[in-house]
């Protein structure tokens, strides 16, 4: 069996890259449908996640990673023999609460929470170097990249810190060694 990791956003997929370079996760990316994670959020609109499950004849376990996952995973029928479950991995309310932890503001957050969403408030108040929070892949890659630790610690502060999911819904933590 392998696992078909298919990230939400271009930004979980490079959270999702660091932490299988630096063998922070359960599994290895020899594990990994296509030996990679994908950006895709849906199979029938991923030519590459088509194409890894056309090769592969075998059993595959989904891993869907993301904020957003109110979106129902529509498995296409010539694929159904194949996916034995379904998991969701959330980053919620959005990935930058794992910066936010990171540069030890979840207090200060949690006081403007009502008015400002996260991604508003990390462009506001994060920095790496001379550059300011901007969204971007890149500047996840420049924050976590060298410090793999640092997202470790934020991804098991992350759970400690919010509490429960709803029961169909995993956290990342979950992924972790």
């Amino acid at each position: 069996m392998k696992y078909l990791m298919m990230c939400e956003g271009t930004n979980e997929l490079k959270i999702m890259q660091i932490l299988l370079e630096n063998q922070k996760l359960l599994f290895s990316s020899d594990e990994l449908l296509g030996l990679v994670p994908f950006h895709a959020r849906q199979i029938k609109t991923s030519p590459p996640v088509k194409a890894a499950l056309n090769m592969y004849p075998g059993e595959v376990q989904i891993l869907r990673i993301g904020d957003l996952q109110n979106e129902k995973l529509i498995i296409p029928s010539e694929y159904r023999h194949k996916i034995v479950s379904v998991e969701k991995y959330c980053t919620k309310p959005e990935l930058e609460m794992l910066l936010i932890i990171s540069e030890n503001l979840v207090d200060s957050y949690e006081k403007i929470k009502s008015k400002k969403r996260p991604k508003v408030f990390a462009k506001e108040n994060i920095r790496c170097g001379n550059r300011k929070y901007d969204n971007s892949t890149s500047f996840y890659e420049e924050y976590y990249g060298l410090h793999c630790d640092e997202l470790v610690n934020a991804i098991q502060e992350y759970r400690k810190h919010n509490g429960a999911h709803k029961k169909d819904e995993h956290y990342l933590a979950e992924l972790l060694r």
